[in-house]
């Protein structure tokens, strides 16, 4: 029986690729979408969310969430990783839809309530309506089946700072309360999405296979693949948000380290999310007061590419 996820977004082109990912796989079954400010602004994300629904041809909610972060000011949008648009800069006309009434956090809310144990959220984005969802409720940290969310890093450099992944730096106090949760997030973070690279050749053939989105995705992530060639050195990109989708799917794929995790929200280490990897004992007991996190440090690259192109392309 599929797994039932709500996606939280801010669409952006890798958002993009784990979306549809996410609607061609059988083991998940997507219930809607919420958007946040990130990549893009959250009107600007809504729009995105509902193009891409439009492209599958699909009808689920999409829900309009969280504007500003938590406590620090706006951070300016990476415009020159996405484009201006998000979709490396397309300019696509404005969608037909339209989100629902219901925001974000209380659309997670009622969804987790109506289905309790069944839903898995899955944040690719800023975390800041799942940290309003718990404000709002906080009883949904007991009713969810999971919570996979892309973003942090341990090992890995940061790529905002030498210490922070960009989802947790543009909302660490969001970020940290969605840790400190009675619930465990499964956190696939730099240390694994730096070790998936999905090249060129492989989002020629969802170019070439699959008549629904494929032009869309080859064409949007022209100016992403640019992105990271320029800066990286990298031939294509990595898979950052699709990893966190395959995590969903099979998870036997990466390699886990369990342990507490904090956010640094303030100073130079803004944005690092600090896991506690040993048992000894500290002065002070910020990680001893934290349900332990599932955090990847490991994967099979290979593995997760064959998953992603067979749900892409078709075996």
């Amino acid at each position: 029986m599929p797994e039932k996820i709500i996606i939280d977004t801010d669409p952006g082109i890798d958002d993009a690729m784990a979306i549809f990912f996410a609607m061609s796989s059988p083991e998940l079954e997507l219930l809607g979408l919420t958007t946040t400010f990130g990549n893009v602004s959250v009107e600007r994300a809504t729009e995105n969310a509902l193009h891409l629904v439009e492209i599958a041809g699909i009808s689920i909610p999409v829900a309009i969430g969280e504007a500003v972060p938590f406590v620090q000011a706006p951070l300016p949008f990476p415009d020159f990783v996405h484009g201006a648009d998000g979709f490396g800069n397309l300019n696509l006309p404005q969608p037909k839809g339209q989100p629902i009434e219901l925001g974000a956090a209380e659309f997670i809310i009622k969804t987790v309530l109506q289905n309790p144990h069944e839903i898995t959220l899955i944040a690719i984005g800023p975390l800041g309506n799942l940290a309003r969802a718990l404000e709002l409720e906080p009883r949904i940290a007991k009713l969810v089946k999971r919570v996979v969310i892309m973003g942090g890093t341990v090992l890995e450099s940061g790529n905002v700072s030498p210490v922070a992944e960009a989802n947790i730096y543009s909302d660490p106090h969001a970020a940290d309360a969605v840790f400190r949760a009675d619930w465990t997030v499964h956190m696939v973070g730099l240390d694994v999405t730096h070790k998936v690279t999905l090249m060129n050749d492989l989002q020629r053939r969802i170019r070439d296979h699959n008549s629904i989105f494929g032009q869309f995705l080859f064409d949007a992530g022209r100016f992403y693949a640019d992105f990271y060639q320029s800066s990286r050195g990298t031939e294509g990109c990595y898979m950052h948000d699709a990893s966190a989708i395959a995590y969903a799917i099979n998870p036997n794929l990466f390699d886990v380290v369990n342990g507490p995790v904090r956010v640094a929200t303030e100073g130079f280490a803004k944005g690092q999310t600090i896991l506690k990897r040993t048992d000894y004992s500290y002065p002070e007991n910020h990680w001893d007061i934290v349900t332990d996190a599932c955090v990847c440090m490991g994967v099979d690259e290979s593995g997760v590419l064959a998953l992603y192109e067979k749900a892409m392309v078709g075996s």
